[in-house]
């Protein structure tokens, strides 16, 4: 069937084009978007007195998925960020070569729900596939991260729940923490363990014989090595076989030298692997963390006074911390190899059985008091901590009667240790401390909701993802909170005194997104409104790697389900120091935000959202941060208050660039410099417009001729 061509198609034909070719009329753009999507307007920034490094913004992916585990652990490989969503059962494969527009070009499904993806220097990537019973064996996936379609090469069987993998730093090996978790229900409990993975030179799938375990029958009673005292081996035991290894979960995974070391959460505790054999060697018991101690305090509760909660970090004599590890690294200094853990804490709920109360609630239902000899029985109210969840197999007695002590799950810090578990240095109660004095009116925020203490009486900032990174040979701990967002770098230059250097966070707390989305018109765009939620694996990536020459991190945040880019800025070498300025002299910006990132960029020139910065080059998102207010604890020694911070255990611790829109008339070229409209530029223009204004023309002329005929 032919339609012939009307007025009204002609005129349609003709805006098309406009539309098409960007041709403006009266100053506006056609086809003008907002900022990028998930920065916010004015991200925090907070750092100490002659930082050397600044973080901000520089994009970001989204999936449009609250609260649904949909960006978790990423892993870069050239310009790709390999990015676990779990709520969609895949790992997402994002194209970050432009980091200011991230895109997902494809995804890799397997059979069971992915937690964790690695991959090789040579391009052999490792996913963990849970079984769809978490209880059952799961599977290790292989491909090849250098093709664009990331073709599946094999898989590999291991143990129960693998909920992490890493690859060996000489490629030779990957190593899958099988987490073991027991069955919702309670009614089994799978072991926990380690797999060792023999790996092949080549971008090849092992077989199953090259999968070896690591398990934990030897320290069942009766086995050839002892289980130190203060490992934690608690709740039901529904198999009447192996009740430690089915107790032990390993969490996370880090290699130095030719050992591997896994953090045993739940057990407080790491479990150290050999890796040739496949053994584990020997379990550290990593002590408690004492909050009496000065620089050890913290803000227990959400209601000092209820309903009008004030920030309050306190010591408590007599309150102890486990360190219960999530995320742990390692780094070498003077040739010493160092762990690093983040102190998440973590309680076991499942079925009947719930390993946590309230301090308060301590006495009923079937628990014990807290001793009249404590020196925490008069702090047992709601300003104190009353509200604070505690271990309630921890503390007690000699007899088990009555608590003569109390241990919070979690030590809100995260800390250096030897290779053989002795502490060499803790944050202490900073965390809190710098984000106290960077984001006051929403401290210890949930993720989810916005508000003013919503996880004081629970484990506070919630210290859960970890990286370690150099810039301009300077080694930083990169610290991600989960619950009030941000992410913290310590230099760790003395690893006996990690200082913090600075923290940014992309969140806009004004936005409570579990409070609005049920009614909101337009659940995606609020939940890009309110930035990044949650971030739960971060990746470092070195200024040789990263696409735009200087030192960034990929961020996957499991609430606002957004795989970001933070760009790392090495102010002491020529980074952006963040002049507020820089921006609008650089490009003739306007200081209102919003104006369209794109607008008046020519053909294949994508102009820089952050205004002057050209293609190829970085502007940081958070110029004018030096204008921001610095934590108290800024540049402090992160060991002050280390000293008692690990007893029952030895120690040796004794105007707005980032939110300043492109000029609609500027565009930029390679080098960050202004293009200038010159006569070619009008000489398109008067094409442009000659073809639009005959096209009308026609349009109106055939009008007319239909017209006539009728």
């Amino acid at each position: 069937m032919t339609i012939p061509l009307s007025a009204k198609t002609l005129t349609a034909s003709a805006a098309a084009l406009v539309l098409a070719t960007g041709f403006t009329v009266g100053g506006a753009t056609a086809g003008a978007s907002t900022a990028h999507a998930a920065q916010v307007d004015d991200p925090i920034s907070s750092s100490a007195s002659g930082a050397q490094i600044e973080m901000g913004f520089l994009g970001s992916y989204e999936t449009g998925q609250f609260d649904e585990s949909a960006a978790e652990i990423t892993a870069v490989y050239g310009d790709l960020v390999f990015t676990v969503n779990a709520q969609a059962a895949t790992v997402d494969v994002i194209d970050a070569s432009d980091p200011k527009d991230p895109k997902k070009i494809s995804e890799i499904t397997g059979t069971g729900v992915a937690n964790s993806v690695a991959i090789r220097e040579d391009g052999l990537g490792v996913i963990a596939l849970e079984n769809e019973d978490k209880t059952q064996p799961g599977t290790v996936m292989f491909f090849d991260a250098n093709d664009p379609e990331a073709d599946i090469l094999g898989e590999v069987p291991v143990g129960s729940l693998p909920d992490m993998v890493t690859v060996a730093p000489d490629g030779a090996h990957a190593l899958v923490a099988n987490e073991g978790e027991p069955a919702d229900d309670f009614s089994t409990d799978p072991e926990g363990s380690v797999s060792v993975i023999d790996l092949p030179a080549e971008v090849v799938a092992p077989s199953e014989s090259d999968v070896h375990t690591a398990d934990f029958h030897e320290f069942e009673d009766g086995g050839a090595k002892t289980l130190p005292e203060d490992v934690r081996i608690f709740g039901p035991t529904p198999e009447d076989d192996l009740p430690i290894s089915r107790n032990l979960e390993p969490e996370y995974i880090t290699v130095a030298g030719d050992k591997a070391y896994a953090t045993l959460q739940e057990a407080n505790a790491l479990a150290v692997v050999d890796i040739a054999s496949a053994e584990v060697e020997e379990i550290l018991p990593l002590g408690l963390k004492d909050h009496g101690a000065s620089g050890n305090g913290l803000d227990a509760s959400d209601r000092d006074p209820e309903d009008a909660p004030t920030v309050n970090i306190t010591e408590y004599e007599g309150l102890k911390g486990a360190y219960m590890p999530d995320t742990i690294s390692t780094f070498t200094s003077g040739g010493t190899d160092y762990l690093v853990t983040a102190n998440e804490g973590d309680s076991r709920e499942w079925g009947d059985f719930v390993d946590a109360a309230r301090v308060k609630d301590l006495g009923e239902d079937g628990l014990a008091p807290v001793c009249e000899s404590s020196p925490l029985k008069d702090k047992l109210g709601d300003e104190d901590l009353g509200r604070l969840n505690v271990i309630t197999d921890m503390g007690l007695n000699e007899a088990g009667d009555c608590y003569e002590e109390l241990v919070a799950f979690g030590a809100r810090s995260f800390s250096v240790w030897t290779t053989d578990g002795k502490l060499v240095a803790d944050s202490g109660d900073e965390f809190e401390q710098l984000t106290a004095e960077a984001v006051p009116e929403f401290f210890n925020s949930n993720h989810s909701e916005s508000n003013l203490e919503g996880r004081s009486d629970d484990k506070g900032p919630e210290p859960e993802a970890l990286t370690i990174g150099e810039v301009a040979e300077t080694t930083y701990a990169f610290v991600g909170f989960e619950r009030i967002g941000g992410i913290a770098a310590f230099d760790l230059s003395d690893p006996s005194a990690p200082k913090f250097a600075t923290y940014f966070n992309n969140r806009d707390f004004s936005v409570s997104v579990e409070d609005e989305i049920e009614d909101a018109s337009d659940p995606a765009a609020l939940l890009s409104s309110a930035g990044d939620l949650g971030p739960e694996g971060i990746t470092f990536l070195s200024a040789d790697d990263s696409p735009t020459g200087e030192a960034a991190l990929a961020v996957g945040n499991e609430v606002s389900g957004t795989t970001s880019l933070y760009s790392v800025a090495d102010l002491a070498n020529g980074g952006d120091d963040g002049d507020e300025n820089g921006g609008a002299e650089a490009g003739g910006a306007d200081d209102n935000a919003g104006a369209d990132e794109d607008a008046g960029t020519d053909e294949g020139v994508e102009a820089d959202e952050d205004a002057g910065a050209g293609a190829g080059t970085e502007a940081d998102s958070e110029a004018g941060a030096n204008d921001n207010a610095q934590a108290d604890s800024s540049g402090s020694d992160s060991n002050a208050g280390a000293e008692g911070a690990q007893s029952d255990s030895d120690s040796e611790a004794g105007s707005n660039a980032g939110s300043t829109a492109d000029n609609p008339e500027a565009s930029s070229d390679a080098d960050g410099d202004p293009l200038p409209r010159t006569g070619a530029d009008l000489g398109q223009y008067l094409i442009l417009g000659g073809i639009a204004v005959a096209l009308i023309a026609i349009g109106t002329a055939a009008f007319f001729f239909t017209r006539r005929r009728r």
